[in-house]
């Protein structure tokens, strides 16, 4: 009676589309299913069911992935229909397929809007795929699809690369997709000049107003730059453009745009650099931003080789889309590829793909055994059936049974973790570890391996899903041959195109008139209908026998690289060093083996100068973000050079730049040739599930002294001489256990797994590090280190300056003050004077309460960190996150304050709890918005054999122009949340004790 009415309070609304989702649905569906039957009785059009839409584990993304199927469904149906309607008779007799994010077509009544949000990608990767791959050559493919307002980044290594969860527009999707990396970069992407950086994006004119060439008002794009550049050739495009839509594109407009920005970039540059700058012709300004966006574009192409363990640089690079024939040579050239394969579909490959692609249906059911020989038989039959399922499905679509294939897979994860891999079997049984659908264990053993670098002995494999994929092959044939050459290619124009260096004479080709064995050296563009292609110096292209166009990419002109600042390489290397700070979180996700690391996202990767000076911080976690570089200071000046090559060291002090005792830092030099001192630095801090202490999951909350939080580390040589001091390290983690009431770590395998991984992690930062001395020379990247921290100082500056001059008209002076209290009473106090000459700041915590007797005392460190996070949020747009963030900030904190407290103070619940509260206070005086919970609102439980602890989201406070948001994680806490169904699964027992706890303390 009560879901009638809740669902008819539903109805009056005029809300005639409904999303289901109920805890465990996944393997119980009946109470949906109830109430499924119930909402269409009642007269809701549209009803999605979680159980049906993606029968999965996790709760929260199957429920947004009903959401998602329940919105979008009604909107394919009404498409489907309208479409229907323009043919005589409907479609009834027509044979009408649709594009599915996982790569495979579908009938109209077997296609929903969970399965489609990928669509469109996912026809480019089947195109690709299917036109770039050689079967007998074996070279890997990465797909790179330049649109209009981003570019889409995949895979192909002779099958296909899904994921069954990923997060679009901030929506969490379950369900079958084509692993596709996106990025904010298109030919619509909009060109910004910020405090001195080239800035790509991510805001995107789109088709309405477009480019500037659109003739219809828009901003400086990408596009426009390459059409300055000569790289477009408006007599080539299509009369469109304008109000009329009968206009060709506007050169002469986008040149004046780049003069008037040249003008600004000067003028900056000039104010900044002083009479020693050159200043930039508008040519060059256009080339700075091509060049700032093909980094830009790199990054998730390395993300998507490297996090997997595979070399970039051993791939083929196939360009299709709009955009992408402008950038391909140039991008391969950066991430050291040989070949470039564009199609001669290109602009259409999408399209094309989809012609190409073949008929899928999927069966999918969960599952909850182990996978031994024990349940062989019982998966064997379910995989059976599931078969079965899919073959009769195919065939009442009008396959033949030998034009259908089958392929099985087992959704597997080692027990007590919740990375599970998506596994399809090894051909050939393997001993006692094959079934008889083949050989599960050793597939799923060596993509563990390839990912993670690892496996873990002597652990159960649990089987989650069963699921079967079958597939009803296309009868399209590939194109027919083109005609051989027997002259030379035929030269439409020259014309000019600017490069580094200047113009460049380049040779125009119609792709039409191209034939087989042509070889066409560049400079020269080759045209088409729908793309243009741009051959570049030193590189070299064929034209093969189906007609497409195969590149092959020169080493290109050695470029000199000066220490001097230049914008343009500012905004390059800003991205080198941020790529290296993210490539080192991928590696650590990879490798770790704990919760809190490889699922929660509990950790920050960073790189640091010389005299550990913070250069760049992976956006991981905001409470880690300036603490990292007290930590690195702190060894530099404690160790002095003491510090060799060969050593890693291990600290978690709260007095040596800690957060609190479970995050703990390792910190590796980066020694560079004969140079006697470390060039660089590399750290990377991770929260491990259990230390030791007197509480499991070292979150005591009744703790007084930090003795009692765990495990101590101030400048431990966790790799001394390069052998890794295993022993030492797991007497220091069980030390704990000697003092009364505590114990050492409850996990020491996982502690020492994740200190391994966090070890191999700033290995490839040293890598990556290194590669990029080799390419430029020690000189020219630590100049360029000292230039980024100076222009993330400017950026500051000017922010300090506007909000003075905010501040002298609301209140006639340039001092902002905030204060709250902690729930004790404990007040925190905040004056910030701020220079309005100089953008400059005095931040004083003067007035703040004395240190408490319990464990809400806070690191001086995470007060630095809460500090530039604010900052970085109250700039407005992106800037680089290092310690010119703070330069013009003088910082003081009274030390025996709950902000800088003694040595052995507690500090378990400063690091979760006041650090929200004093984001709150700066940025109250700071007049930026309303107070978030003021608290991570930790959970911890557990006893001697297992160990929880999870912050739950809170609300982040309102502001001028946006609302407040309740239930999400907010400020200081950037982590994922355990989802339910998953913690009650690993929990199960003491989960349900603790809530029966809870119950009790409430009644």
């Amino acid at each position: 009676m009560q879901l009638r009415q809740d669902l008819q309070r539903v109805l009056d609304k005029g809300i005639r589309s409904l999303a289901v989702v109920l805890m465990h649905s996944y393997t119980f569906d009946g109470h949906e299913k109830h109430v499924g039957r119930i909402a269409r009785e009642m007269g809701f059009q549209q009803v999605s069911l979680s159980s049906e839409v993606m029968p999965m584990v996790r709760l929260v993304p199957r429920g947004y992935t009903a959401c998602a199927d329940g919105y979008l469904t009604p909107h394919i149906k009404r498409y489907v229909k309208n479409f229907s309607a323009g043919f005589s008779g409907g479609l009834e007799k027509m044979k009408v397929l649709f594009m599915q994010s996982d790569g495979g077509l579908a009938p109209s009544e077997k296609f929903f809007g969970s399965r489609a949000i990928l669509s469109g990608p996912a026809g480019g990767v089947v195109g690709f795929a299917m036109t770039t791959y050689n079967e007998q050559a074996k070279m890997p493919v990465i797909g790179f699809d330049m649109g209009g307002t981003s570019t889409d980044v995949s895979r192909y290594a002779g099958s296909y690369e899904h994921v069954f969860e990923t997060t679009t527009a901030g929506v969490t999707i379950q369900a079958p997709q084509l692993d596709i990396n996106t990025v904010a970069a298109g030919g619509g992407s909009m060109l910004f000049y910020r405090a001195g950086m080239f800035v790509i994006g991510p805001e995107s004119a789109g088709a309405h107003p477009g480019p500037t060439c659109y003739r219809k008002g828009g901003p400086l794009c990408v596009t426009d730059a390459n059409l300055c550049l000569g790289r477009l050739l408006p007599e080539y495009f299509p009369h469109i453009f304008g109000k009329t839509e009968d206009q060709p594109l506007d050169k002469d407009a986008t040149v004046a745009a780049f003069h008037d920005l040249t003008i600004v970039v000067n003028k900056q540059s000039l104010e900044q650099k002083g009479r020693e700058y050159v200043p930039k012709t508008p040519e060059e300004v256009a080339m700075g931003f091509i060049e700032v966006a093909n980094e830009a574009m790199c990054r998730p192409i390395r993300a998507l080789t490297q996090a997997k363990g595979h070399d970039t640089s051993r791939h083929v690079l196939a360009c299709f889309g709009g955009a992408g024939g402008q950038h391909a040579c140039s991008i391969a050239r950066s991430l050291g590829m040989k070949q470039v394969f564009i199609h001669k579909y290109c602009g259409i490959l999408s399209a094309y793909g989809m012609a190409l692609a073949d008929v899928v249906y999927e069966t999918q059911e969960p599952c909850a055994h182990t996978y031994s020989a024990d349940n062989f038989q019982y998966l064997d039959a379910r995989l059976g059936e599931l078969t079965q399922q899919c073959c009769e499905e195919l065939q009442r679509q009008g396959f033949e049974s030998e034009n259908i294939t089958t392929e099985p897979f087992l959704h597997l994860r080692y027990e007590k973790t919740d990375c599970a891999l998506m596994c399809t079997a090894a051909k050939k049984p393997s001993g006692g570890t094959a079934m008889t659908h083949g050989d599960f264990l050793s597939s799923f053993l060596d993509r563990y391996q390839s990912e993670f670098g690892f496996t873990i002995t002597n652990r159960c494999i649990i089987v989650d899903d069963i699921r079967v994929r079958g597939v009803g092959h296309s009868a399209v044939p590939l194109e027919n041959n083109i005609m051989q050459a027997d002259k030379p290619p035929q030269v439409e124009k020259v014309v000019e195109v600017f490069f580094i260096g200047g113009y460049r004479d380049a040779n125009v080709y119609l792709l039409e008139n191209l034939r087989n064995g042509h070889v066409i050296p560049g400079p020269a563009l080759i045209i088409d209908k729908n793309s243009t292609v741009l051959v570049e110096p030193d590189c070299e292209a064929a034209i093969t026998a189906n007609g497409d166009v195969s590149i092959t990419i020169g080493s290109g002109a050695h470029r000199i690289i000066g220490t001097e600042l230049d914008d343009i390489q500012l905004s390059i290397f800003s991205h080198r060093f941020m790529s290296t700070a993210e490539q080192m979180g991928r590696i650590l996700q990879r490798t770790a083996i704990s919760t809190n690391i490889k699922e929660r996202l509990d950790f920050s990767c960073a790189m640091f100068g010389p005299d550990g000076g913070l250069v760049a911080n992976a956006p991981h976690i905001p409470i880690h973000l300036g603490a990292m570089q007290e930590t690195v200071q702190f060894q530099i000046k404690n160790l002095g050079n003491g510090i060799q090559k060969g050593d890693v060291i291990l600290s978690n002090h709260p007095s040596a730049g800690g957060s609190h005792l479970p995050d703990l830092t390792v910190i590796t030099p980066v020694f560079y040739g004969d140079q006697p001192k470390p060039v660089f630095f590399v750290a990377s801090r991770g929260h491990h599930a259990d230390i030791g202490g007197i509480t499991p999951g070292s979150m005591p909350p009744h703790s007084k002294f930090l003795s009692e939080e765990g495990a101590i580390f101030r400048s431990f040589k966790l790799v001394e001489n390069g052998i890794f001091q295993e022993e030492a390290v797991t007497e220091a983690l069980m030390a704990p256990g000697k003092i009364p009431r505590s114990s050492g770590t409850r996990n020491l395998q996982d502690n020492l797994s994740d200190l391994r991984a966090q070890v191999a992690a700033n290995q490839k930062g040293i890598q990556l590090i290194t590669e990029l001395i080799d390419a430029y020379g020690l000189n020219v990247v630590q100049a360029y280190m000292a230039h980024i921290q100076a222009n993330a100082e400017l950026a500051v500056r000017e922010m300090l300056k506007e909000i003075a001059l905010k501040t002298r008209e609301r209140t006639g002076k340039t001092l902002l003050y905030g204060e709250d209290y902690m729930d004790d009473g404990t007040k925190i106090a905040l004056t910030v004077d701020i220079n309005e000459h100089e953008g400059s700041a005095v931040v004083d915590f003067s007035g703040t309460g004395y240190e408490v007797y319990g464990n809400c005392n806070t690191p001086r460190a995470v007060t630095l960190s809460a500090l530039i996070y604010c900052l970085r949020c109250m700039v407005g747009h992106d800037v680089p996150l290092n310690q010119g963030c703070l330069a013009p900030i003088k910082i003081v904190i009274p030390s025996g304050t709950i902000l800088s407290p003694s040595a052995g103070a507690a500090v378990v619940g400063g690091n979760v709890l006041t650090s929200q509260r004093i984001v709150d206070v700066i940025l109250k005086a700071f007049d930026t918005c309303a107070a978030s919970q003021g608290c991570m609102n930790n959970v911890t439980f557990g006893d001697e054999d297992v160990g929880y602890y999870e912050t739950v989201a809170g609300g982040a406070g309102a502001g001028p122009g946006w609302n407040g948001r309740s239930g999400v994680h907010s400020h200081c806490t950037n982590t994922r949340i355990t989802d339910s169904e998953i913690l009650e699964r690993r929990f199960a027992p003491s989960y349900m004790h603790i809530c029966d706890v809870f119950t009790s303390l409430v009644s």
